[in-house]
């Protein structure tokens, strides 16, 4: 019987192929893939800032007109007088509504109260709020002031006479 040499000789290469490969050292692992760097954010706007009431001014008077400001400012007054605070605010957003609390503080030689009065209010761009003290029997000669207060903090301060 005659063998043929060839498919011997196949098979002795292909096993020699695979003792090769199985000895084959390790490849190092492939780099891991570049991490994508993310585009640069803009950072988001501030909000805007809240709006603000502001007192700009306060006049006293014995009247005031139907805007409820003072007619005639004055600083001096008669014991019969009754005296009007007119104060003038204004917000820094017209368009948003703010509400907040004004006070009248009403004292006469100093740390005598003579009345406080405190009104709520939704405050929108400008406007006038008047405060009024009166005494029929009238008014002890002397000193006094109001201070104006917004949100609890006093804002303005005006000293008058009654004479």
């Amino acid at each position: 019987m005659t063998r043929n040499p060839i498919p011997a000789a196949l098979a002795a290469a292909l096993l020699g192929t695979l003792a090769l490969a199985g000895c084959k050292k390790d490849e190092p692992a492939a780099p891991p893939p570049p991490v994508a760097t993310p585009a640069p954010t803009t950072p988001a706007p501030a909000p805007a800032p809240a709006a603000t009431v502001s007192v700009t001014s306060v006049d006293l008077g014995k009247a005031v007109d139907g805007n409820n400001r003072v007619t005639e400012p004055m600083t001096t007054f008669a014991t019969t007088d009754a005296i009007h605070a007119s104060v003038a605010t204004t917000s820094s957003d017209p368009a948003m509504p703010q509400q907040g609390q004004l006070t009248a503080r009403w004292t006469y030689e100093g740390d005598q109260l003579v009345d406080e009065t405190s009104r709520d209010f939704n405050f929108t761009g400008t406007g006038n709020t008047f405060f009024k003290i009166e005494k029929p029997d009238g008014w002890p000669t002397g000193n006094y002031k109001v201070e104006i207060l917004h949100n609890g903090e006093v804002v303005q301060t005006r000293s008058f006479e009654v004479r």
